[in-house]
């Protein structure tokens, strides 16, 4: 018989979520600062997806083995999930510390395959933490927590190289990197580590009832029992998760377009200029992280309203709607030439980014076996890097052959891909999402 979870209190939420926060710092570097850092390197654009093969490959094959494990771990002192979620800090926060001396093109490669094997790490069982703490009532406020937190996170990352340029100006090393770049990864660094120590010191992991151990204990055994388990899981799936992959095949392919191009897309429509005019792109680099920065901020303002509207409206409506308004404003980036009018597309992918870090795991909790929440995190998360992977080859043949290797074209593109998310999430079939939520307990 399984065990009844009594509801968290928001401070407790808080507390186990506040790892998330470094996770995302590290992540919004990615996002917003190796674009920049590959460039300084004289990578061409083209060059780019490739480049950042790392994250879809560590992701499709980290994120399934670590739920598959994490399952199946229970230690008295150091828990289920914890054990997990650390060493993928420590890997994260030396990776973050040895990137910004990169002096080659392959160095930086290299140390971008570690962060993100540490990330993965560290993510995955994130996901399922939530799960396994918090009652069904509690998981729409427990996931938008992490929304919140992944939008503080990534906007921190955005608006530290701005902030450490106005410090160190345009100082650069031997190898031309700048010195914010420095800075920026250097409190990423140590930001990793210590928000994730903060969660593991203030909340506790829910020790398994004997069924649980038991059900732990039984499932196959050896070296190749964690693909075992995948391979089961993924056989016996729920159609919600069947369907919300189709979404997400759209969904993130767009967003790594997003992420590898904006940048470049930025620097051509509203400075007219490209990444041979360093000083100049130098600058337009810097303003995309300041309006990545500025959609975070809209992400963790519009977390828990969303919350309220998924309850009200259900959460398939309300990721609908947000990946709709995704679409408009990457159709609209193009055509921006004033770098403050920038920030208007902004707002509606800052909304939409704040759906994509909550409303599907809603969505997903309430259709799985709670035993099997680690392992079905991880092949959620598969769901999103099989698309990055996609991109990944695909994309550079794409942008040079049919986009006529122009910046906006490929937002352009990420755009179109938004929209066909939004339609296909209309077909998607949720078990149940009634969240009836009760007030949070009481100390």
């Amino acid at each position: 018989m399984s065990k009844i979870k009594m509801p968290l209190t928001l401070s407790q939420i808080i507390n186990m979520n506040v790892g998330f926060l470094g996770i995302q710092y590290s992540f919004g570097l990615q996002q917003n600062s190796m674009t920049p850092l590959y460039t300084f390197l004289d990578a061409d654009p083209e060059q780019l997806p490739l480049l950042n093969l790392a994250g879809p490959i560590t992701g499709l094959v980290i994120q399934p083995i670590i739920g598959a494990l994490s399952d199946r771990t229970w230690s008295p002192r150091w828990g289920r999930r914890k054990p997990y979620f650390m060493i993928g800090a420590l890997t994260c926060s030396l990776a973050l510390l040895f990137m910004p001396f990169s002096t080659s093109l392959w160095m930086a490669a290299s140390l971008l395959w570690i962060l993100d094997a540490g990330n993965n790490t560290a993510m995955e069982p994130y996901r399922a933490f939530v799960a396994d703490k918090l009652p069904k009532e509690q998981f729409p406020l427990g996931f938008q927590t992490q929304s919140f937190f992944t939008g503080l996170g990534i906007t921190l990352a955005a608006v530290s190289p701005t902030i450490f340029a106005t410090i160190f100006g345009s100082e650069k090393t031997a190898s031309g990197i700048p010195y914010w770049v420095y800075g920026a990864f250097l409190v990423g660094s140590v930001i990793s580590i210590t928000s994730v120590m903060w969660s593991n010191l203030k909340t506790p992991e829910d020790e398994p009832t004997a069924e649980e151990l038991e059900n732990m204990r039984s499932g196959p055994k050896g070296i190749f029992s964690p693909f075992i388990d995948i391979a089961s899981a993924i056989l016996t799936m729920p159609m919600t998760l069947w369907q919300l992959a189709l979404v997400y095949l759209f969904q993130w392919y767009a967003m790594f377009v997003y992420w590898q191009f904006i940048s470049l897309s930025v620097a051509r429509s509203i400075w007219n200029s490209s990444p041979e005019n360093k000083e100049v792109y130098d600058e337009a680099a810097r303003w995309t992280s300041l309006a990545n920065g500025f959609y975070n901020i809209v992400t963790f303002l519009t977390a828990f309203l969303l919350v309220v509207l998924a309850k009200k409206y259900s959460a398939k409506r309300v990721h609908m709607a947000c990946l709709f308004l995704a679409a408009l404003g990457m159709f609209l980036i193009p055509m921006i030439t004033n770098k403050y009018m920038l920030m208007l597309p902004m707002v509606n992918i800052g909304i939409a980014w704040a759906s994509m870090m909550g409303i599907p795991y809603i969505m997903v909790a309430s259709s799985i076996p709670a035993s099997k929440n680690g392992i079905y995190m991880g092949i959620v998360n598969m769901m999103i890097v099989i698309p990055m992977f996609i991109e990944s080859l695909t994309f550079g043949y794409l942008y040079k052959h049919f986009l006529g290797g122009d910046p906006g074209n490929a937002i352009r593109c990420a755009g179109l891909f938004l929209l066909l998310a939004s339609i296909a999430t209309l077909f998607i079939k949720v078990k149940s999402e009634k969240f009836d939520q009760p007030a949070p307990a009481g100390h």
